[in-house]
């Protein structure tokens, strides 16, 4: 758990990102959180954004996937996906989550799938469907992150 599989970006992305000197998959993942979590990005472009999250070790005290942890995996993945529509130029930076829990589960593995509702220049919307191994919904998720100017030094200011 914690252990970063390869995320595959489309080649568009790469040569967008190529010789800034930025790791990608580091760059576009829940951080530490997500590596405590068990969540992998395994696929990562501006119009889709796939990732996994283990409920072992994520639940709450009924032994249910915590609500929490389904909101890490959508607003990790509907970043990820604000950040690549946004390009180098740009930071996502989350305004508005909101989540509806549909059901219960109590082990295996969920997968997000993180689409755009929108993109424009300022502001970029995801919608995002957690499905358990038997592909049942568990959430759904609506994130919107607003786009600012990158700083020149790096810093998320």
């Amino acid at each position: 758990m914690g252990e970063q599989s390869s995320t595959k970006f489309p080649q568009e992305v790469l040569d967008q990102w190529t010789g800034l000197g930025l790791d990608l998959p580091s760059l576009f993942s829940a951080g530490h959180l997500g590596d405590r979590m068990g969540l992998e990005i395994l696929e990562a472009a501006p119009e889709r954004v796939v990732g996994t999250l283990p409920v072992e070790g994520n639940t709450q005290p009924y032994g249910l996937l915590h609500g929490g942890a389904s909101a890490v995996i959508a607003e990790t993945l509907g970043s990820v996906g604000a950040m690549l529509h946004g390009g180098p130029g740009k930071l996502a930076v989350g305004v508005d989550l909101n989540c509806t829990h549909h059901r219960g589960i109590r082990s295996g593995l969920v997968t997000g799938v993180a689409t755009p509702v929108h993109r424009g220049r300022s502001t970029a919307t995801y919608e995002i469907v957690i499905t358990d191994e038997q592909d049942r919904r568990i959430c759904t998720a609506r994130l919107t992150c607003l786009l600012r100017e990158a700083p020149l030094d790096g810093a998320a200011g």
